[in-house]
C-alpha cells in the first residue's frame, strides 16, 4: 500500500473525520499505521478505564481535541452508585506533562474537581473548547479559573451537571481582552449571575453565537444582552417573566421582530404565557426547539406555538403536550427528524400524557423522523406496527413505557410483535431501547433482524437465558448492552464470552447473575475488567459464589484492573 508519500498520504488523511473510520484506515499496513498515528489530532474514548492518558499519548502525539466518557450510561438513572469512580484528575495531570497542544476537551458522567479545572487553565496555552456533559465534583470557582486562564477560549458549554454554585462572580473572571467566545451554555447553574459581567462579556464577544443561560437571568438581563448579539443562532431562555403590558416588554418585542438568525431556542424555566407571543417571529425560522425544562408551556398556549414552527427539524418536549399536541406537530412540523418527549413529573400527567396515538400521529406527519426518545404510559402493537411502516429511517428508538411491564392496553398481550416490526423495518436501527411487557420473543426478533445495533438497553423484559443469547449471537455490531432487572443468569452471561471482546460494554442489575459466574467470566476472559458492586457504600461484596450479585460492568481494557475502585466495587 506504499503507493503515495507520507505528505500525501496525511492531507488525504485529514478528509476522513470519523474515529470508526480511522480506525479502520490505521488498520491497513504499517505505514497507514505510522500516518495515522502522528496525523490524528482528535481522540475519543468511550471508556476512561478502557486505557489510560500516557498509553493514549504514546499511541497519538499530535493530540489537539480529547473526548472522554466516564460513567456507565445508567449512571443516568441513579443506578451506578456514588463515589464509583470517574476521576478526571490522572487524564489532566498527564495531558498537562506530555500534551502541552491541547486544545479541546470534551468531558461525559466524570468526576472533575476545581483543581483539575485550575490545572488545566493553566496548562495548555491556546486551549479553546471546554465541555462538561453530566460532570459533578466541581464549583464556579474551577470555572472562575477556567474564565480567568484561557485567554483563547471559544467555548464553554456546561450540560447536565452537578455545580457547587458560588454565586456568580465567574462570570467577571473573564479577561477584558477576551473576545473569542463564540458559545457560552452555563444553564445547568442553579445559583444567582452577575447580569453586570455577563452582559458586558456578551458585548465584547463580536462572534458568540451560542448563548444559554439559567433560570436566574432575568427578562430585563435577556434584552440587554439581545440588544449587544444581534447574530445569535442558539439561545437559551432563563426566566421570561412580565408584565405584558410593560415597556420593557414592548422593547423586546421590536427586538425580536428584527432578530431573524436564532434557529434553536431552548430554556424557559419560569415563564408566562401571556408573553410568549414576543416570541413568535423567532419560533418561524426555528430547525430545533428544546421546552423540555419549561412545564410552565401548556395547553392552548403551547400549540399556539407549535403552530409557528414550520422548519423544526428537532423538537424536545414535555409529554404535558398531549396527544393533540402532537397531532398539531405532525401537521405542522413536516421537517421534523428527532422527537424527545419527556415526562412531565406533574400530578395530572398521566391524563395529559401521551399515548400511541400521539407516536402514531406524528410518524404519519413527519415522514423524516429518524430519532425517537418517547416516555408513555401506555402502548399498544398495532401503533407500534403503524410507526414501523411509517418511518423506516429510524437510527435511534426509545421506547420508556412509565410502568415498565405494562402490556397492549387493547389485547392484554406483549408487546413483543410492535417492537420486532420497529427492528423488521428499521434496517439502520443503531440504537434501541424498550419496554413494556416482552418475552423471548421480541429478542429473537432482535438478533434475527437489528444487524446495524449498537447499543441495545432493556428492562423487566424476557423469560428464559435464550433471550439474552438472541441478542449477543445475532447483532454483530452490538457495542453497548445495558441489562436490568431480567431473568437472565450464569447461562445467559457465559454462553457467548467471545462476543464481549467486540463489545464496549455490559451491565446487568438486579438480574440472575451469580458469583461464581461472574468469576468463570473474569478467568476466561482476561482481556476483560469484570466488576460486582453493591448498592451502595455500606453494601458488602458477596463472598458465597452462589450468591446474586446487584450489579456487574464488565468492559474491555488495556490496562487491567483500575486502581481506584472503592471498597464496594470488586474486579475479578
Amino acid at each position: 500500500m506504499n503507493y503515495f508519500p507520507e505528505e500525501v498520504l496525511e492531507h488525504i488523511f485529514d478528509c476522513v473525520t470519523s474515529h470508526k473510520d480511522r480506525n479502520a484506515v490505521s488498520s491497513v499496513c504499517k505505514t497507514w499505521y505510522k500516518v495515522e498515528r502522528e496525523s490524528r489530532r482528535r481522540v475519543f474514548i468511550g471508556n476512561c478505564y478502557a486505557i489510560n492518558a500516557e498509553r493514549m499519548m504514546a499511541r497519538f502525539p499530535g493530540l489537539r481535541s480529547l473526548v472522554l466518557k466516564g460513567k456507565p450510561h445508567f449512571a443516568d438513572f441513579n443506578m451506578v452508585p456514588p463515589g464509583w469512580g470517574a476521576f478526571v484528575d490522572p487524564w489532566i495531570k498527564a495531558l498537562a506533562k506530555a500534551c502541552p497542544g491541547l486544545e479541546e476537551l470534551r468531558l461525559k458522567r466524570m468526576v472533575v474537581s476545581d483543581e483539575s479545572l485550575e490545572l488545566l487553565s493553566t496548562s495548555f496555552v491556546n486551549f479553546k473548547s471546554l465541555v462538561l456533559i453530566s460532570c459533578e465534583g466541581f464549583s464556579t470557582d474551577g470555572l472562575a479559573a477556567i474564565a480567568a486562564n484561557c485567554r483563547h477560549l471559544r467555548e464553554l458549554d456546561l450540560q447536565e451537571n452537578e455545580v457547587d454554585d458560588h454565586k456568580g462572580h465567574w462570570l467577571s473572571c473573564f479577561s477584558e481582552i477576551c473576545t473569542s467566545l463564540e458559545s457560552l451554555n452555563f444553564s445547568c447553574l442553579k445559583g444567582e449571575v452577575n447580569s453586570a459581567a455577563l452582559v458586558n462579556l456578551v458585548a465584547r464577544s463580536p462572534n458568540l453565537r451560542t448563548l444559554r443561560l439559567n433560570h436566574q437571568v432575568s427578562f430585563d438581563t435577556l434584552l440587554k444582552i439581545l440588544v449587544n448579539a444581534p447574530h445569535l443562532v442558539d439561545l437559551g431562555i432563563g426566566s421570561f417573566v412580565r408584565d405584558s403590558n410593560a415597556e420593557i416588554y414592548r422593547k423586546l418585542k421590536n427586538v425580536l421582530l428584527k432578530y431573524v438568525s436564532i434557529r434553536s431556542l431552548s430554556g424557559f424555566f419560569n415563564v408566562s404565557p401571556r408573553c410568549l407571543p414576543a416570541m413568535y417571529p423567532v419560533f418561524m425560522n426555528l430547525t430545533s426547539l428544546n421546552l423540555s425544562y419549561a412545564p410552565g408551556i401548556h395547553g392552548n398556549e403551547l400549540i399556539k406555538l407549535i403552530r409557528h414552527c414550520k422548519k423544526l427539524q428537532r423538537l424536545w418536549i414535555l409529554d404535558n403536550v398531549g396527544d393533540k399536541g402532537l397531532r398539531v406537530v405532525a401537521a405542522t412540523c413536516k421537517e421534523l427528524e428527532e422527537l424527545r418527549v419527556f415526562p412531565s413529573h406533574l400530578e395530572e400527567a398521566e391524563n395529559a400524557a401521551v399515548t400511541g396515538e400521539g407516536l402514531v400521529a406524528i410518524s404519519s406527519g413527519c415522514p423524516k423522523l429518524n430519532s425517537v426518545l418517547y416516555f408513555c404510559h401506555q402502548m399498544t402493537n398495532a401503533a407500534l406496527i403503524t410507526v414501523a411502516k411509517n418511518c423506516p429511517n429510524f437510527i435511534r428508538f426509545r421506547l420508556c413505557i412509565l410502568d415498565p411491564q405494562k402490556p397492549d392496553p387493547v389485547t392484554m398481550e406483549s408487546l413483543d410483535e410492535g417492537f420486532g416490526a420497529i427492528v423488521q423495518s428499521c434496517k439502520r436501527l443503531r440504537r434501541f431501547s424498550i419496554s413494556g411487557l416482552l418475552t423471548d420473543r421480541v429478542f429473537l426478533y432482535i438478533g434475527m433482524y437489528a444487524e446495524q445495533l449498537e447499543m441495545l438497553s432493556i428492562a423487566f423484559a424476557g423469560d428464559t437465558d435464550a433471550a439474552m443469547g438472541y441478542v449477543l449471537r445475532g447483532c454483530k455490531k452490538l457495542k453497548k448492552l445495558e441489562i436490568r432487572d431480567c431473568p437472565f443468569g450464569d447461562k445467559a452471561l457465559l454462553m457467548d464470552m467471545g462476543k464481549y471482546e467486540t463489545m464496549r460494554s455490559l451491565w446487568m442489575s438486579s438480574c440472575e447473575v451469580t458469583l461464581g459466574g461472574c468469576k468463570k467470566l473474569a478467568r476466561h476472559m482476561p482481556s476483560l475488567n469484570v466488576e460486582i458492586m453493591g448498592e451502595n457504600e455500606m453494601d458488602n461484596i458477596p463472598d458465597d459464589e452462589t450468591q446474586k450479585v446487584s450489579k456487574m460492568f464488565l468492559y474491555r481494557t488495556l490496562i487491567g484492573p483500575r486502581q481506584d475502585a472503592p471498597d464496594f466495587v470488586c474486579t475479578l
